[in-house]
């Protein structure tokens, strides 16, 4: 009986903690904030890749969002002006 308790926790805690680990890597991807934490790693495996981040990043940054249709003043194709 001590055993398959043993085993029980022991597979209960590897669960728990790649569950863990999946909720993390979830939330880091909505948010975004996984360029910091992992960028040193990805620039020494992958430099290609981190490159390529670092030019849509700059892109990303360069783009100015257009006006909705409805807008004022914007491109939304009143007749007005």
């Amino acid at each position: 009986m001590g055993e398959l308790l043993a085993i029980v926790l022991v597979v209960g805690c590897l669960a728990g903690t790649l569950g863990l680990l999946a909720w993390l890597a979830a939330r880091v991807r909505r948010r975004g904030v996984g360029d910091n934490v992992m960028g040193p790693f990805e620039e020494i495996w992958h430099p290609a890749a981190h490159r390529y981040r670092a030019e849509v990043k700059v892109h990303e940054e360069r783009v100015v969002p257009l006006p909705s249709a409805g807008d004022p003043g914007g491109r939304g194709g009143s007749a007005s002006g």
